[in-house]
């Protein structure tokens, strides 16, 4: 397994999301499977697993927990806080609510420290000076190692930075979600030395190729339900984007998974995806991923092909989007 550098954070060049596991793509996996696929994934060389206290809520960060606990010292844990966990999806940074938070996660956790805790979602009711000077405390205290948001804009990621150094920046970036690249999210972070590390790499699932019109989400239990591009209008709009992932994936006898993989960490060297997957033989499949080198040509030709086309449907629904930057 290759490492990168998030900051000066080195994990696995691959991390591993662990919300799928637990919660908003489908039922919640046993118990038992859980703890095998996150163990799956640290026997293959993953050091970088990511969760967070509100998905579930709780069960991941349980979850995660139990299944690192044998080699909680070789692996790098990231979790969040920020949300209201009351049945609402409202924001809570204030610092006093921090500072309970973390004592919770890290007893689920199964541990004494947080590699790194990010703030979820930027709360427009606290500064994020606040925010930033209450995780100093807690990396003073030895309880977080390094601080990272999620779903910041440039701004608030530079007044952060300048409190408490910000180790890196989650987002949502895949070949076909674009946003990063347009709004100075990577920008700064290549500026300011913080690593990137993209959510919903392969699109959710949908640049698996694996996703067609006949596809059903679960209402109750898939968020993608109610998201836009997860029309079955959108997926078949789409498609010519998953047709560029194939037509590279022949060529290079590797999947259209492997291929979306592929692409985003030859982007930058600071970006780290983090792919979910409860499966061993999709484990395996993303893992192999590091392994493929898309040559400069390759990339110059897929984004030729990907700019002569619209991507349909936004990224999630309009009430989730509401609290990204």
């Amino acid at each position: 397994m290759k490492t990168r550098k998030l900051g000066n954070l080195e994990v696995s060049a691959l991390g591993a999301g662990c919300m799928s596991i637990s919660a908003n793509y489908g039922p919640a996996a046993d118990k038992g499977p859980g703890i095998k696929a996150i163990r799956n994934a640290y026997e293959k060389g993953v050091t970088f697993f990511d969760t967070a206290e509100v998905y579930g809520p709780y069960t991941s960060e349980e979850l995660v927990g139990e299944a690192l606990a044998p080699f909680r010292d070789k692996v790098a844990i990231a979790s969040k806080f920020g949300f209201k966990i009351d049945g609402t999806i409202g924001l809570d940074s204030r610092p006093a609510h921090i500072k309970k938070v973390v004592e919770e996660s890290l007893i689920r956790l199964q541990t004494d420290h947080i590699d790194l805790y990010y703030q979820h979602r930027v709360d427009p009711t606290v500064p994020i000076e606040e925010v930033a000077g209450a995780i100093q405390e807690l990396i003073r205290e030895g309880k977080v190692l390094h601080f990272g948001l999620s779903e910041a804009n440039v701004a608030t990621i530079r007044r952060a930075h300048a409190v408490q150094p910000l180790t890196a920046i989650q987002s949502e970036y895949s070949f076909m979600e674009r946003s990063p690249e347009h709004n100075g999210v990577l920008d700064v972070c290549e500026e300011l030395g913080i690593g990137f590390v993209p959510w919903g790499p392969v699109g959710m699932g949908y640049l698996t190729g694996k996703i067609d019109t006949n596809t059903k989400f679960d209402p109750k239990a898939d968020l993608r339900s109610g998201f836009d591009r997860f029309s079955p209008a959108n997926i078949a709009a789409n498609q010519p984007i998953v047709a560029i992932l194939q037509r590279v994936a022949e060529q290079k006898n590797a999947t259209p998974s492997q291929i979306a993989l592929a692409w985003l960490m030859a982007q930058k060297p600071f970006i780290v995806p983090i792919p979910g997957t409860r499966n061993v033989d999709h484990l395996n499949e993303n893992l192999a991923a590091i392994n493929i080198a898309l040559t400069g040509a390759e990339i110059n030709e897929m984004e030729t092909a990907f700019s002569g086309l619209t991507v349909h449907g936004g990224r999630m629904n309009a009430m989730q989007m509401q609290q990204v930057q």
